[in-house]
């Protein structure tokens, strides 16, 4: 019970199992310190160390996107690059077009979000720009429009071009998304056409490019092969999942397996401990628990996995 309460609990405040190897964050923390080392050199030219701290600030955001999720769509060129210089377009705009005041910064943040949604090149860090421009002081303020060309634009093009040297050294860190040629076969009985409503319907910006979200379905596609559970393969505190999507998907837990006898049908008690019905329990004959059974799983701290027919329980 307490497990499950804090599994709930990581849940709701958003934390979520990490997929990533050691080196993959090692070469996302490399990349990034490299690249602002570069940024900070170049904006210290130009600006005082105040005006320089708060544009390195900002830039240091657009690094951990573009080095820590490289094909994430809020990473693209484009996204950089458009929603920093619509950002700071904005906040120059809003500091010397309206009178002066605390409101001035949270309008420059929401105005250059609608801008960026519309131009499609919704950067998170480019709000942090459009506040840099208005809170600036002195030296963001004489700059005015100048600014916006440097350091901002000059900064943002430095971060995409150390992006694109750096993670194109690794095989699987394609960067931009556009330079990857791999081809994505299409999932049977899902079309691309259906992705698209299912995005429409969900009515939300979703960070995964659609080739990427095609490819994720083949994998997924691929690895749900399997061969099935056996009567035999059933074993007492073994866990199976009956591999449905969506709110349809659960686990059980095998308590305990009544062999067949003659004359009478085997039986299975279990208890559900994920997915649809958890927290219930019941009984069924062995031949209706093969059938609801795809194949076992076991569980790490990143989630439930199937387990392969060499790695199975053994009786």
């Amino acid at each position: 019970m307490h497990q499950r309460w804090l599994s709930e609990s990581l849940r709701f405040i958003g934390w979520r199992p990490d997929s990533t190897s050691h080196q993959e964050k090692l070469i996302s923390a490399l990349g990034a310190t490299l690249s602002l080392l570069v940024v900070y050199w170049v904006t210290h030219i130009g600006l005082d160390g105040d005006g320089a701290l708060w544009v390195t600030g900002s830039m240091g955001a657009s690094a951990v996107l573009v080095f820590a999720m490289p094909h994430g769509a809020l990473s693209q060129p484009w996204s950089v690059v458009g929603g920093q210089v619509i950002s700071a377009s904005f906040g120059v705009a809003c500091m010397q077009w309206l009178p002066a005041g605390p409101w001035v910064a949270a309008l420059a943040v929401g105005g250059s979000i609608f801008l960026m949604m519309y131009l499609r090149c919704l950067h998170p860090p480019g709000g942090a720009t459009a506040m840099i421009v208005v809170l600036g002081g002195p030296a963001v303020e004489s700059a005015g429009f100048h600014f916006v060309l440097y350091p901002i634009l000059l900064d943002a093009l430095v971060i995409v071009a150390a992006a694109l040297l750096f993670n194109n050294l690794f095989e699987w860190r394609r960067y931009p998304l556009s330079l990857s040629h791999h081809q994505v076969a299409r999932p049977p009985g899902i079309a691309p056409e259906d992705f698209h409503h299912a995005l429409r319907q969900m009515n939300s910006y979703v960070d995964i490019e659609f080739d990427d979200l095609l490819k994720l379905v083949e994998l997924a596609n691929k690895h749900a092969k399997t061969e099935g559970v056996a009567e035999n393969d059933l074993v007492a505190g073994a866990f199976y999942s009956n591999g449905l999507p969506g709110s349809n998907w659960s686990v059980r837990e095998v308590l305990q397996v009544e062999a067949r006898r003659p004359g009478r049908y085997g039986r299975v008690r279990y208890k559900t401990i994920k997915g649809q019905g958890e927290g219930s329990g019941g009984m069924c004959r062995l031949s209706t628990f093969i059938t609801w059974a795809r194949y076992p799983v076991a569980q790490d701290e990143t989630g439930w996995h199937r387990v392969r027919s060499a790695d199975k329980p053994k009786v």
